[in-house]
């Protein structure tokens, strides 16, 4: 593994493997890029992957002022070059979607584990569900107290470990990135960048594997099923056992899917 900042992206990134096939892997929020480690060790002959830290992630500078999901293309969109296979997860998964729409040429495959675009899912049964549930937890984080906003956000996100199980110090830590969660909202539910505008999942030509865990959150089956239906080339794996943190869970699984794409 080797650790940089990669000019003309000021993001500190790694990079794993020396195999022939390149590999641009985009984490989850409130993750880091040191998640994929597992998953290139499995395909350190195969790949040569390039992880960076998202904004206000890792070791990466802060979010500044402006739409987060904007600042964090700007970080990763010098790092795609011709020829990669693309992997995003969660919010990481959003990105990566949106690198493939504006540069489709460059994309060898896109590989989408659980993408929380959840206006895909919007009409589709579950959402109004799920936009319930989601907005218990803005409302925690209205109330100024950004570690009830955490503790909330866990219980749906957090793939069943109970919040007393977390560290002080990783209970500060998720608290402290409340406001990024919150920064995602126009994004991801709103679609405020046109992602899913008319014509715009149709340029995604090369082809697409979707990965999600069968115990994960319900919307993200139908979050998939929106984007797959205005694909002309996909498949999905759903990971038995699996929730939605499968990146870290299931490293194995995650690494078998993307070796089929290369």
């Amino acid at each position: 593994m080797t650790e940089c900042a990669c000019p003309p992206s000021d993001l500190h990134v790694r990079q794993f493997g020396a195999g022939p096939s390149p590999v641009l892997a985009l984490h989850c929020g409130l993750g880091s890029s040191r998640m994929w480690q597992p998953v290139a060790c499995a395909l350190e002959q195969q790949i040569h992957m390039v992880a960076p830290d998202l904004p206000g992630h890792g070791r990466s500078p802060d979010f500044g002022d402006g739409d987060v999901h904007d600042q964090a293309m700007a970080g990763v969109r010098p790092l795609l070059r011709p020829g990669m296979h693309l992997v995003g997860h969660s919010f990481g998964g959003t990105l990566a979607l949106r690198l493939a729409q504006e540069a489709p040429d460059q994309v060898a495959s896109l590989t989408l584990i659980e993408p929380v675009l959840f206006a895909a899912a919007r009409g589709r049964p579950g959402f109004e569900a799920h936009a319930t549930r989601e907005a218990e937890f803005a409302a925690a984080y209205e109330t100024g107290d950004k570690m009830l906003a955490a503790r909330v956000f866990n219980r749906l996100w957090g793939g069943g470990i109970p919040w007393a199980q977390f560290p002080p110090a990783a209970q500060r830590d998720m608290a402290a990135r409340m406001p990024f969660i919150m920064g995602t909202l126009p994004s991801l539910w709103e679609d405020c960048h046109g992602m899913l505008a008319p014509g715009q999942i149709e340029r995604l030509t090369m082809p697409v594997t979707f990965l999600r865990g069968a115990d994960s959150v319900p919307i993200m089956g139908q979050i998939h099923a929106g984007l797959q239906a205005r694909l002309p080339d996909w498949r999905e794996t759903v990971v038995d056992g699996a929730g939605h943190m499968l990146v870290a869970t299931h490293p194995a699984t995650v690494a078998q899917t993307i070796a089929q794409r290369l």
